[in-house]
């Protein structure tokens, strides 16, 4: 952070404010139900991440690039699930509504990194999905292990640089009109606002990381499943094309989940209550963890399998472990 300072001159200073105040939840009825809900939402979305990437892991068969791209989107999401919820549930139900400055960056920081990965990551598994139903005989060449490893760390690289910066531009702004954020979390929308110097660039940043992060991938993803659907129409039989497009069910459900939720709520922004909106943003922000892997285990053939395959050599290993403490 020291280095946007350090290129805009040594005499220059900045208004820091020793700490932040977040009041998203606050005022609100009832609101002790929904931390339990949030909680109930966070194990469920740590148990589920967790046994997709064990699952995809140890079952050789998975290391596929598709299942190299649900293990990172399962990554994402226990990421995600971990930075958020845990930070949430002591702002608010522990009463310590006072941030540090600086640990308001560095929570806005692994927030949107991880929440940002979850979009782009969609679009790798939909290009995945793409290229293996409209050029299958050449899927095993376009799309192999080593490219979408490449294309997730590029992933991960261009959202960490994209953020940084995004952070990195909150810390040249004088914060003199308030200390007070409105949302569940530190919101860079709620920060650069409270500026009494130019927010321009925080501003111009905020917009091009929602064009690149969410609607580059949306558009993409449509373009993609609207190419899909296409070609499954040239295929002979109604058996066939069902069978292709089943293959397609559990990323379609992903990206309907992430996105519709988060597009609603930005649409209709101006005609929502407040505290209806921040409920909103925070159910979008931690339900598509819980449900990706619940979605992945009951549609996908093949984690399905690989579970099953693994529950019974666990089981056949303890019953030979009691019949030789038995013995």
């Amino acid at each position: 952070m020291e280095f946007f300072n350090s290129a805009l001159g040594k005499n220059i200073t900045f208004v820091r404010p020793e700490y932040f105040i977040i009041r998203g939840f606050i005022g609100i009825p009832n609101i002790n139900y929904y931390y339990v809900f949030l909680f109930f939402v966070y194990v469920v979305a740590v148990l589920g991440n967790t046994l997709v990437m064990v699952v995809i892991y140890l079952d050789h068969n998975l290391r596929t690039p598709k299942y190299v791209a649900v293990f990172n989107l399962a990554f994402a999401d226990l990421f995600s699930s971990t930075a958020l919820v845990p930070k949430v549930l002591d702002i608010f139900l522990f009463n310590h509504h006072y941030i540090p400055y600086n640990d308001c960056l560095t929570f806005l920081f692994f927030c949107y990194s991880s929440l940002s990965m979850q979009a782009l990551n969609l679009v790798a598994l939909s290009y995945d999905r793409l290229i293996a139903i409209i050029y299958p005989l050449h899927y095993q060449v376009k799309v192999t292990n080593r490219f979408m490893l490449s294309l997730i760390a590029s992933f991960w690289v261009f959202v960490i640089i994209a953020v940084l910066i995004a952070a990195g531009l909150l810390t040249r702004l004088s914060i003199c009109k308030s200390v007070v954020i409105t949302s569940y979390f530190c919101d860079h929308s709620q920060i650069y606002p409270l500026a009494c110097n130019d927010y321009v660039p925080s501003y111009v940043i905020g917009q091009v990381c929602v064009c690149v992060i969410l609607w580059i991938p949306l558009i993409f993803i449509l373009f993609s499943y609207s190419c899909i659907g296409y070609a499954l129409s040239k295929v002979a039989t109604a058996q066939e094309r069902l069978k292709a497009f089943k293959t397609c069910t559990g990323h379609l459900s992903l990206a309907a989940i992430y996105f519709f939720p988060v597009l609603i709520s930005y649409t209709f922004v101006s005609e929502r209550h407040p505290i209806a909106l921040i409920i909103n943003l925070t159910m979008t922000s931690v339900f598509s963890q819980m449900l990706n892997p619940i979605i992945y285990v009951l549609q996908t053939q093949e984690i399905k399998e690989s579970a099953k395959k693994l529950l019974k050599i666990r089981n056949k290993s303890r019953i030979r472990v009691k019949k030789v403490i038995i013995k």
